[in-house]
């Protein structure tokens, strides 16, 4: 017999932290996401969704043993065809009638609360962290990217869900030839006075937040599904990642010092933080410092790549990648850069992620289970 417990003391978010660490502590390629990055995701004071959105965490058990845990929320921003509840941060022990009670669960809570589907596994948030369950590409995972054991995916398909939109991450060596269209497109474009680029530095966060909203809006307002960007937050968000930004890799382009293109990476923090355990108390604070300062970091990834819809087609994609690759090529470390997941539906960015080069190296996907078994079935509209 399982038993539910809802995650509401401190040792319930003891043991929700600890668990995973006992279903991988056998495979060399897990990095435990810091304690303080998970619990922010559930703190109504830190995440905004829960002014329009609900979440629980549950824990379940088996003979006083941990067997599974998940999250559970309704994100009112998330906007589907019908209503459409998520979950996440799942993990389960390999057994399917213990993974199926818990999907169960989910799906009962959500049906309580007027949902018509379940998507997952997600996050109580935006899509850019903990989306999507890997099935390919088992290595080290990036910061904020999932990881799980391979049998979830039968866990997952053994009880109904369908493929909602695979997520395709894809990796290339810095120093690889970058393709012949591009270097033409940077010639083309660098000709016109009107045009110019600047990698984002440290010491003018603010304009390169307002260049960076006004970027983002223009080229994902199609997108729905809550993807617009308020400036203060942005700067926000911009500033709370001040300690690790590197001045060197991030670009925006500009007609006439109006933006119109940005292509936005970081370095990849699991090089680091892979070395803490999930914690990040003083000691811990410390010895990323040292990291950071002394343990050369091979890896960036990239993030944000946008341009706006009149500067499209134009080969203003190829322009800044050249301009931005051939700077840091002299200006950094890096000698691996891995693009954050783009989705299925978006055969424009995974056009430009092949004209890299690149090769695909993982896989994710984001499933999803219509509560009305009749329904018919679809999958994430192109783009």
């Amino acid at each position: 017999m399982i038993i539910v417990e809802e995650v509401q003391n401190k040792d319930h978010k003891r043991e929700f932290l600890e668990f995973p660490t006992q279903l991988y502590q056998h495979d060399k390629n897990y990095i435990r996401p810091l304690d303080k990055h998970i619990e922010e995701i559930f703190d109504p004071e830190k995440n905004r969704f829960f002014k329009n959105g609900e979440c629980k965490r549950f824990l379940f058990k088996k003979d006083h043993q941990t067997v599974g845990k998940v999250a559970v929320f309704v994100n009112n921003h998330y906007r589907q065809k019908q209503p459409t509840g998520g979950f996440g941060f799942f993990d389960c022990i390999n057994d399917q009638p213990t993974a199926d009670f818990i999907f169960d669960y989910c799906k009962n809570w959500l049906q309580e609360r007027g949902m018509k589907a379940m998507d997952g596994p997600i996050n109580f948030g935006e899509r850019d962290k903990f989306w999507g369950l890997l099935v390919e590409g088992f290595i080290e995972p990036l910061f904020g990217m999932n990881y799980n054991l391979p049998y979830y995916k039968d866990l997952f398909e053994n009880y109904g869900f369908q493929i909602y939109f695979e997520q395709l991450c894809f990796t290339r060596p810095i120093f690889a030839e970058v393709s012949r269209v591009f270097k033409i497109a940077y010639e083309r474009n660098r000709k016109n006075p009107a045009i110019s680029s600047q990698s984002m530095k440290k010491n003018n966060l603010k304009k390169f937040a307002r260049d960076f909203t006004e970027v983002y809006n223009k080229a994902w307002a199609s997108h729905g599904e809550g993807k617009q960007l308020d400036e203060v937050k942005v700067l926000r968000m911009f500033k709370t990642m001040e300690p690790i930004l590197n001045d060197h890799i991030s670009w925006f382009v500009y007609e006439n010092e109006k933006p119109i293109a940005m292509w936005i990476n970081l370095p990849d923090l699991n090089q680091w933080f892979k070395y803490l355990n999930g914690k990040f108390g003083i000691f811990e604070k410390l010895k990323f410092l040292w990291l950071k300062r002394f343990k050369k970091n091979k890896k960036m990834v990239g993030l944000v790549f946008g341009v706006i819809p009149e500067w499209q087609k134009k080969g203003i994609d190829g322009y800044m990648i050249w301009k931005g690759t051939q700077h840091l090529r002299k200006h950094t470390d890096f000698t691996i850069t891995e693009l954050q997941w783009i989705g299925d539906f978006n055969p424009k960015m995974i056009k430009i992620a092949e004209n890299l080069d690149t090769t695909v190296t993982r896989k994710l996907i984001t499933y999803r289970y219509l509560f009305d078994r009749n329904k018919e079935f679809e999958r994430h509209p192109i783009l």
